[in-house]
């Protein structure tokens, strides 16, 4: 069982910055990959980013690519999303997900919010 905490959303200007974290619990967090996705308001759940188990490789979706970097301390069991160069369009609940292999996310957090004024 892995319970996941989201954490640092807030309020940011266009072309600023925000860290967002992701706490897990459990001993075998570095086994897990973690994606972020968001979702704004009436829209769907997008993928953002993912980080794998061990290897940490990482994928990002076009629109963040170049501005978002995701990271992971597993010493910490804790998922990074650094957000550089805001824009209106990030705006969204933010939630971090994990899964082992590939498929369905299996545990998901609570969600932070994430708002960029223009």
């Amino acid at each position: 069982q892995v319970q996941l905490v989201e954490s640092g959303g807030g309020l940011a200007q266009a072309g600023g910055s925000l860290r967002l974290s992701c706490a897990a619990s459990g001993r075998t967090f570095s086994s897990y990959s973690v994606a972020w996705f968001r979702q704004a308001p009436g829209k769907e759940r997008d993928f953002v980013a993912e980080i794998h188990s061990r290897v940490a490789l990482t994928s990002y979706a076009d629109s963040v690519k170049g501005r978002f970097t995701i990271s992971r301390d597993n010493a910490k069991n804790t998922v990074y999303l650094q957000m550089n160069t805001l824009k209106p369009e990030d705006t969204a609940v933010y939630y971090c997900g994990a899964r082992r292999g590939i498929g369905n996310y299996d545990y998901w957090g609570q969600g932070t919010q994430v708002t960029v004024s223009s």
